[in-house]
């Protein structure tokens, strides 16, 4: 009773963040999803596509001040078991940031910020249902984000009212907590992680709002001639963050606030090889009062697992 209560409890605390800056653009997303399937490591690339439009006036009208936004990365990713108990994943990005507007234009690329984060498996069950497989397994840890992306505070525009996005890094080191819950009953399983992330102000005196990132998926596995599985897979995204804070008191109007995605994706696994797709369609949102308006998401992966 006591293991469902704690689940209970994870999967609420996700619709009370995992990224730093608003829905996840600009200075990190560490969006998780369906793990490829390993048993001691894994290393892979990552790819996302996100956009942005900002400065939207009263009703989301636009004006010659609107920007809009493209944020992309190349990340090196992966995972290591140590034993049946614990696992480390890390994120190592390289950043693409673009924006636009009537009267600038602007770009910047380079390393973003390396996170390590460290899993310990509560439990691992397999049980027989009414002749059918049950498999249910509970990770939860913590983990640490550095400040290795360039940050720059002359981009934190503060007479044009500018979300403080559009940064490689946060320069801060950060915290989160972490829980992945999955059960699966033969070959259709439900997915369940939440991340909740803690900013610390950085040396300019400037801390991101704190974030709540859960999302649910649903998938079925299917195998086609033994080597080959196909997962297909939907859920929601939901991510939620308080308003940044600069100088130690003052709120920043241009910041916080929710974002609900609805997730479509494939996962493959070929042996020891892992391909994937995943598309973020935002069915919800009010982010910085109005002022900025997110677009969908896109993010492709593989990895091989050794």
């Amino acid at each position: 009773m006591k293991k469902y209560i704690l689940i209970l409890f994870i999967s609420l605390c996700g619709f009370s963040a995992f990224a730093c800056d608003i829905c996840g653009c600009g200075v990190g997303s560490y969006y998780l999803g369906l793990l490829p399937e390993f048993n001691k490591r894994f290393i892979g690339l990552r790819y996302q596509h996100k956009i942005l439009r900002t400065h939207l006036g009263p009703g989301g009208k636009t004006s010659y001040l609107t920007t809009n936004e493209t944020y992309q990365s190349a990340e090196l990713w992966g995972g290591w078991n140590l034993g049946s108990k614990f696992r480390i994943l890390y994120f190592v990005p390289y950043n693409f940031n673009e924006r636009s507007s009537v009267e600038t234009k602007g770009q910047k690329s380079g390393l973003g910020d390396i996170a390590l984060m460290g899993y310990y498996n509560v439990f691992n069950n397999r049980n027989t249902v009414n002749d059918q497989l049950l498999v249910q397994s509970l990770w939860v840890g913590a983990g640490v984000k550095v400040p290795s992306g360039k940050y720059e505070p002359r981009d934190r525009d503060v007479l044009t009212e500018s979300p403080n996005n559009f940064q490689l890094g946060t320069a801060s080191t950060d915290f989160t907590l972490n829980a992945t819950y999955d059960v699966r009953l033969m070959d259709f399983g439900v997915n369940v992680n939440t991340n909740y992330k803690i900013n610390t102000a950085s040396k300019y005196e400037y801390r991101y709002g704190n974030k709540l990132t859960t999302n649910v998926l649903a998938y079925y596995k299917i195998r086609v001639a033994k080597m080959l599985t196909v997962a297909p897979n939907a859920g929601v995204l939901y991510e939620t963050s308080a308003k940044d804070i600069e100088n130690k008191r003052f709120a920043v109007d241009v910041s916080g606030g929710y974002s609900l995605a609805i997730l479509t994706g494939l996962e493959a696994n070929l042996k020891r090889f892992s391909f994937g797709v995943n598309y973020q369609a935002v069915a919800s949102q009010q982010l910085a009062a109005g002022s900025v308006r997110a677009g969908n998401r896109l993010m492709v992966h593989t990895s091989v697992a050794f």
